[in-house]
């Protein structure tokens, strides 16, 4: 087995200001294997992958290629010694073509010849599968398509170790399917394939042995074959944690938000939105699905007053007064003043939801300054508010005081969606709110969403993980193109068939189907 391990780690360490993200890890992955890499957040998951791909530079330990140490201080180093990572986040120019970005930053002795290099991606797209046209500019793909470009980009430059950081994350289930073909394939030639991925059933599926980090350290490496998603979970969070959602059953369902005929359009006279209508009920979980870039976040925008409406309406039934009211071409504070807590959790939590510099408590003051009965700031409301949530959510933080942008992503989130929970809405909107999370507080969070639906809220949930839909939700509604192209019992759906909704355009597309 030896002769077989393409990259090996020994007693890595890491440490950022004192606190450690890695200490003494040990991990080897072998040829022609695809290795998943497991942890809570903050575990240091995506830290340990940053230094194999040159990102960060570790304090102390060893890496071995092939049985050879080697030194890797930078990106560069790393693909001289056959590296690549696939980030999350793509690193592409929307107004270049596919090949363009594929070749941008390469250097060689000869002059660029695109032809030559369209045809190279092409061999590389023929032998492991991909489907790519090397002519497409970035802008005019999918987002399945980018991805594509970002893996052919380190094949070109001759990665034969590959890292994937949450690969499946926006994908549907027919593009994942796609996509784990390929690795296999890729696996079969001899790749050493890594994966960062939260999803239990994905590492299943796909992954040969599963290395589970926790606090920074190795906690074991198991063969998948031989375990079970119960198992690693407790591995990962060191204590048994129930994957179950409990999805009650709506208690006296009202019709608390109508869209009808709604109609959204950008600067440009794209539309965003077309002809949307639904209807959100109190005590009940409407779930959102879609591919990424559909309409959904505009939707949500729209609805809290983000976002200007061209046509339609948005009638809110007020439960204190027993009124009506259309909440188009109201602002988000008149909205507010109306009663209606639309709680949004964004999607870009630090862009739209947190201010990064500012700590906790200042964090929920955005919140509540409004009420204050003088010029001086109320700070002790915003100061339990932030400690409870700390507490209830698990946050790990120094203290309340600590600059939020200093958080890890999934502690960023946790106090995001805590913030937002606990102003007690009539509806909560909620985009993503589980994005980065580890299992543990994935689970806390749906479990609120839940509270929150037997308290009576009408809460509307937009998520990327369809399993987690079909348990969570009573109803999905799948938006394609910025049309609902259906409405689905929760119960009774199938990932198939919201996959097959997400990929149509129309509400008649989708019923020709």
């Amino acid at each position: 087995m030896a002769n077989n391990v393409a990259i090996e780690l020994k007693n890595v360490t890491k440490a950022f200001g004192g606190n450690f993200a890695n200490r003494n890890v040990n991990m080897t992955v072998n040829r022609g294997e695809i290795l998943s890499i497991l942890g809570e957040n903050g575990s240091g998951k995506t830290t340990l992958m940053n230094m194999i791909a040159g990102i960060y530079f570790p304090d102390s330990g060893q890496i071995f290629i092939d049985g050879k140490e080697v030194v890797i201080r930078s990106p560069k180093d790393a693909f001289d010694h056959k590296i690549g990572m696939i980030h999350q986040h793509f690193k592409l120019v929307d107004v270049f073509s596919a090949t363009e970005n594929i070749i941008l930053g390469l250097q060689d002795e000869k002059k660029y010849n695109l032809k030559e290099s369209a045809e190279k991606v092409l061999a590389i797209s023929r032998q492991y599968g991909f489907d790519i046209d090397p002519q497409k500019k970035i802008h005019e793909m999918s987002v399945s398509e980018k991805q594509t470009v970002e893996i052919i980009k380190v094949l070109y430059r001759g990665a034969d170790i590959l890292i994937l950081d949450e690969p499946t994350a926006v994908l549907t289930p027919q593009e994942t399917q796609k996509l784990f073909a390929v690795l296999r394939r890729m696996r079969e030639d001899g790749k050493s394939i890594i994966i960062i991925t939260h999803k239990l059933h994905e590492v299943m599926a796909l992954s040969d042995r599963v290395d589970v980090l926790r606090k920074g350290e190795s906690v074991g490496t198991v063969i998948t074959a031989e375990t079970t998603e119960a198992e690693l979970t407790e591995l990962m969070v060191g204590q048994k944690v129930s994957l179950n959602i409990e999805r009650s059953e709506p208690q006296n369902p009202v019709d608390r938000l109508v869209v009808t005929g709604l109609d959204c359009t950008d600067r440009d006279g794209v539309k965003l939105l077309n002809d949307v209508s639904f209807t959100a009920r109190s005590g009940e979980i409407l779930g959102i699905a879609g591919i990424a870039g559909s309409g959904q976040r505009e939707l949500l925008e729209a609805i809290a007053g983000l976002q200007h409406v061209d046509k339609g309406e948005m009638i809110y039934n007020n439960p204190k007064t027993g009124t009506q009211d259309n909440l188009r071409d109201k602002t988000p504070m008149q909205i507010r003043e109306l009663g209606v807590r639309l709680s949004f959790v964004p999607e870009d939590r630090l862009g739209m939801g947190l201010v990064g510099n500012m700590d906790i408590v200042d964090n929920m003051m955005l919140r509540s300054y409004r009420k204050g009965k003088s010029i001086f700031l109320e700070r002790k409301a915003p100061k339990d508010l932030a400690l409870r949530i700390i507490e209830d959510l698990q946050v790990v933080t120094p203290n309340e005081n600590t600059p939020v942008r200093r958080l890890s992503g999934g502690n960023i989130q946790k106090i995001l969606v805590g913030r937002e929970i606990a102003a007690a809405p009539t509806v909560l909107m909620a985009a993503y709110p589980v994005r980065g999370l580890d299992i543990g507080a994935s689970y806390t969070i749906y479990n609120l969403l839940n509270e929150q639906k037997q308290k009576g809220v009408a809460v509307i949930f937009v998520g990327e993980d369809l399993d987690v839909l079909l348990e969570l939700c009573d109803r999905i509604m799948v938006i394609g193109s910025g049309a609902v192209t259906g409405i689905v019992d929760g119960r009774t759906a199938t990932k198939e068939q919201i996959g097959l909704l997400m990929t149509k355009t129309t509400k008649e597309e989708a019923d020709h189907e």
